[in-house]
């Protein structure tokens, strides 16, 4: 294939007959206009627990569905989203109503499911 044949995003959803030749394992998909990535999220993960010959079964959608998320860490982090939401026109929720810490259970780290080898505690 010559330079001036390479697949680029010029002509957005245009693919020559030679390119698509040359394109080993060509596949496009999409289920919804909402996020095309999280369509991809969901394929990668049924991929990752199949072999090919075995269907996986995986919910069609997760809690968190059709929605973006974003994670923020800190207070500050969470200000700036806020910030950047209202900037942008976005509308949010936030889930944890500002609280940022994380309050895993009690039983958390506490525990191994390793078994010790001899010798260790």
């Amino acid at each position: 294939m010559r330079a001036r044949e390479f697949i680029n995003e010029v002509k957005a959803g245009s693919l020559s007959p030679r390119q698509q030749n040359s394109t080993r394992g060509l596949h496009v998909f999409a289920n919804s206009t909402f996020d095309r990535t999280y369509d991809l999220n969901r394929v990668m993960m049924a991929v990752a627990v199949t072999d090919g010959e075995l269907e996986p079964v995986i919910d069609k959608e997760s809690w968190v569905g059709k929605f973006n998320l974003a994670l923020p860490y800190t207070k500050v982090e969470s200000e700036m989203l806020k910030k950047a939401y209202k900037s942008a026109g976005i509308k949010f929720q936030d889930l944890n109503d500002g609280d940022e810490e994380s309050q895993e259970l009690d039983s958390t780290n506490v525990q191994s499911p390793i078994q010790p080898f001899k010798g260790f505690k």
